[in-house]
């Protein structure tokens, strides 16, 4: 929790000028400036703000050149914190200038009575100032400024604390020590001893900071398998960093990393409304075109709710009238395996509800899947649960060890079923952007209660079968403006939104803000961009020119627009749609364009 929340009134900022009158004359000499860089004239530099949620700007400034602007987003209310060396029993005086609206300046740590002030509207600089007293083993204590959760950017300058000097805190000894565990295909993890003095640890692969951890451990994800890694780390505390230590190499293992090895290196995923009629009509598995490499059936149903009991039929003949027979369907299936594309059952559905909230609903839909896997011949599964499928119970808040039923069970059955049909079974899912990327913001019920338990809920399952996973094509329509890694909203409809949701899934990203609940990118092979294949197959229809432009920034990095991409992603796996009957309906446009556009 980023704040106490006491419940006697405030401290008011009157209280700071009368503190320092008590002090001694002896006292007052040796008292002097300890902040670090408090008027930002140097950047960033000795501050550490949440979720990359601040910056510093050359205008507004209360003095000097620069100021601190910080961005509350989601559940981060953007705190700027500074660790200042203190001594024990002794008076100090934190104070600065603050413009916005709710605006924070407090301290923590003091060993006494911790204490903040604040205002609620500032629309101009307005001084800020409380006074504490350290405890008897007090050497240090933070202090720290931050906004209120969704209120716009506020800014800071001038941060003062005035006191006697402690002893001056010196940069930590380079690490030593540093070894590299037994890595799978997508990851390694490093251990190293403690080093006295530091607050964290800055972790490098190949000379490029990927990480930090608070504790003497850290695992990388994410990786290529069969590839070799160099790691380093260095020790941080409020002096600075550390050299790095020596470097450590480790060697991904082979294989794993998702089934379905055999996709082209270019993939078009399309849906292929198997067992029900809409205004697209009914597509004929041998008449799907070779332009679509994965092809899922769309849709596996459960008798109800949480049953965990999925049936698959083909659509009706009075509702389809030129449906297939079962016999044909099922030729077609294998005449499409030996050209090399895989079928898969598709789970959910708009219309779907999937909740295995009991081990029982989790044995059910292992052997009802595998029943329909069976039956068809199948190459695998892909997910799509919606709407309730997924939510997140109070007090789950870590998408690393998740314990809300619903989600727990999902990952064992889909676990089970991937040990059961081996390297080659193909996973995939098609979640939406609110289970996905919406959880940068928001993450469950959030620290107090009160969001939508749904927020985010994908993410601990994304990240539990991230080495099982073939392919994420998140669904980039039917969607709300979403916050990018840049901190701005992006709206479906062009390029924009695509780079900017496809970026966060490559790049990684603090969950609700929590730098250190960091949900690690997926590797660009396992990544597809999900769209609909014409404006009546969902909201959000994106043009092929833009379509174009999407593909053209995230594997080439041009035709970017005001987004920049945190990589190049050349090895992106391709595109997926809904849905293959929509584009049918619309002369075949999306797939015709994906199979024209240069990816050289």
């Amino acid at each position: 929790m980023d704040r106490t929340r006491p419940l006697n009134l405030l401290l008011a900022g009157a209280l700071a000028l009368g503190g320092l009158a008590a002090l001694s004359p002896a006292a007052q000499a040796a008292d002097s400036e300890l902040a670090r860089n408090g008027g930002f004239e140097a950047g960033l530099d000795g501050w550490s703000c949440t979720g990359g949620s601040g910056t510093v700007v050359p205008s507004p400034v209360h003095g000097g050149t620069k100021a601190l602007q910080a961005t509350p987003a989601g559940s981060d209310n953007a705190k700027c914190s500074q660790t200042i060396t203190v001594k024990p029993q002794s008076t100090y005086t934190l104070s600065g200038w603050v413009r916005g609206s709710y605006v924070y300046l407090g301290v923590t740590g003091t060993g006494t009575t911790d204490g903040y002030t604040w205002t609620q509207s500032a629309p101009d600089w307005q001084k800020l100032s409380t006074t504490f007293t350290t405890g008897a083993t007090t050497t240090s204590v933070t202090v720290y400024t931050h906004g209120w959760y969704g209120t716009p950017a506020y800014q800071a300058d001038d941060l003062s604390l005035f006191g006697p000097g402690g002893a001056p805190v010196e940069i930590p000894a380079t690490p030593t020590g540093l070894a590299a565990g037994s890595p799978t295909s997508t990851s390694v993890p490093l251990t190293w001893p403690a080093v006295a003095g530091a607050a964290s640890y800055k972790v490098y692969r190949g000379g490029t900071a990927v990480g930090t951890a608070t504790g003497t451990s850290y695992t990388a994800t994410g990786l290529t398998p069969n590839t070799a890694y160099s790691f380093q780390i260095s020790a941080v505390n409020s002096a600075g960093e550390s050299a790095r230590s020596t470097a450590v190499s480790a060697t991904t293992t082979s294989g794993g990393g998702g089934g379905g090895g055999e996709l082209p290196a270019r993939a078009l995923v399309g849906y292929l409304h198997a067992s029900f009629a809409n205004g697209s009509g009914y597509t004929r598995m041998a008449d799907v075109p070779d332009s679509w490499d994965v092809i899922n059936l769309a849709f596996g149903e459960p008798t109800s709710v949480t049953s965990g009991d999925i049936r698959f039929k083909l659509c009706p003949v009075a509702e389809c009238p030129n449906v297939e027979s079962e016999a044909d369907f099922k030729a077609a299936i294998k005449a499409k395996q030996a050209a090399g594309k895989k079928v898969l059952i598709s789970i959910g559905g708009q219309n779907g509800q999937v909740q295995l909230a009991t081990t029982a609903a989790r044995d059910t839909f292992v052997s009802s899947v595998s029943k329909i896997i069976d039956d068809y011949g199948l190459d695998g599964l892909d997910i799509d649960f919606e709407g309730h499928s997924l939510s997140l119970q109070t007090g789950d808040t870590d998408f690393r060890s998740p314990t809300s039923p619903v989600i727990v069970n999902l990952i064992q059955a889909v676990k089970t079923l991937k040990a059961k049909y081996g390297a080659k079974f193909v996973l995939t899912m098609a979640p939406e952007t609110f289970f996905v990327q919406l959880g940068y913001q928001y993450y469950g019920s959030g620290p107090w209660g009160g969001q939508d338990p749904r927020a985010g809920a994908y993410l601990p399952v994304i990240h539990a079968l991230r080495d099982d996973l073939t392919l994420l094509h998140v669904q980039d329509y039917n969607s709300g403006s979403i916050m990018g890694l840049d901190n701005q909203y992006h709206s479906m409809g062009g390029a924009d939104f695509h780079i900017a949701m496809t970026d966060m899934l490559l790049t990684g990203f603090p969950v609700a803000g929590n730098t250190e609940r960091f949900f690690p990118g997926l590797r660009p092979d396992q990544v597809a961009i999900g769209l609909p294949a014409s404006t009546q197959a969902g909201n959000g229809h994106t043009s092929p020119t833009e379509v174009n432009k999407a593909l053209d920034c995230l594997t080439k990095k041009q035709n970017c627009g005001t987004y920049q991409t945190h990589g190049t992603w050349s090895s992106l796996r391709g595109l997926m749609t809904w849905s293959i009957n929509w584009d049918r309906f619309n002369q075949w446009e999306f797939s015709r364009n994906f199979d024209a556009y240069n990816w050289s």
